[in-house]
């Protein structure tokens, strides 16, 4: 049996570095990869569990119904046993469930911390014993490029769940643009949200449990521990809107009472009301997502949606 290979090409010292340079800006942002911390991750699977958090299960669904036309239209673009490089690979379970269909000949999970994927891939090599399987720890939000011959020439770059509503379409776009190059003469599969209701589109942010709220503060809780600060959570609490002409659902910590926080070489005031930008999420239409691929270099695509248009799967090469 394959043992799987890790490689960890991210630092968390670049991470200190970039989070407390967020605090600091005139309208202080921290980026959503700082909600992944372990207890992060697990929120966040729980999220995907509740009524109001639509975008899991209705991705599955579409696979459900085309997954055979997806696997078709993929395989025509790689070839027979392509290489799938899984962004945002978290546990692995949605590029696993690509396998049955498109027998890969190695897996490669991406994600910021390659001792994240550790557990899920040593589960998956023992149910795939003889795949190649390789997690590499990689901040691709900073630049998405893998070591010389890891994709091949004809991998399938697959990025499900809908997470590149978290990049602003500037951002969006030159990630595409690096996805293109990685592909090479392969394909991309992604996962894109749809614009649709306001109030849909609110509860999925903030939901009625509080399972979201608690997924938002805890980033506080993972930057006391990255940077030594000092954020009490009783002095903050989660805000989520959608801003329909941006076409953005958007995420925020907002301080309850004036606060000082400190940190290792650093600190802010924060007023009552002062919020933390924590995390954007873009909605599509099926048109401006296609004009989006096309712009950054891919072909005209084919995408899948759900009954009520609520999500899409997109599949194009170059």
């Amino acid at each position: 049996m394959n043992s799987p290979r890790l490689l960890q090409l991210h630092r968390d010292s670049d991470g200190a570095a970039e989070a407390a340079a967020g605090l600091l800006l005139p309208r202080a942002a921290v980026p959503p990869k700082f909600f992944y911390d372990a207890q992060g991750s697990a929120l966040f699977d729980a999220i995907t569990e509740l009524a109001e958090y639509y975008p899991t299960r209705t991705e599955a669904g579409i696979f459900a119904e085309h997954g055979a036309a997806i696997a078709d239209a993929v395989l025509a673009r790689t070839g027979a046993a392509p290489v799938i490089v899984d962004l945002g690979a978290d546990n692995c379970a949605k590029g696993a469930a690509l396998f049955a269909r498109l027998s890969p000949q190695r897996y490669v999970a991406v994600d910021i911390s390659a001792e994240h994927l550790a557990a899920s891939l040593a589960k998956l090599q023992r149910e795939h014993p003889a795949l190649d399987l390789v997690g590499v720890g990689l901040d691709f939000a900073a630049r998405l490029e893998l070591p010389a011959g890891l994709a091949g020439p004809r991998p399938l770059v697959f990025y499900a769940g809908s997470s590149i509503g978290n990049f602003d379409p500037s951002a969006a776009l030159e990630l595409l643009r690096q996805a293109r190059t990685l592909a090479g003469d392969g394909a991309l599969l992604i996962g894109v949200d749809l614009v649709k209701e306001t109030e849909v589109l609110e509860a999925a942010y903030d939901d009625a449990l509080g399972v979201t709220a608690a997924f938002n503060l805890n980033l506080l809780r993972h930057l006391n521990t990255l940077l030594g600060a000092d954020f009490d959570l009783h002095q903050w609490r989660h805000v989520a809107h959608f801003d329909r002409a941006a076409s953005r659902v958007e995420m925020h910590l907002e301080a309850s009472q004036t606060c000082l926080v400190r940190w290792r070489g650093g600190q802010r005031a924060f007023a009552a009301g002062e919020r933390i930008h924590t995390e954007n999420s873009y909605k599509w239409t099926p048109r401006g997502f296609t004009a989006l691929l096309r712009e950054a270099g891919f072909a005209e695509p084919r995408h899948w949606t759900d009954a009520r248009g609520w999500f899409a799967l997109f599949v194009t090469d170059a």
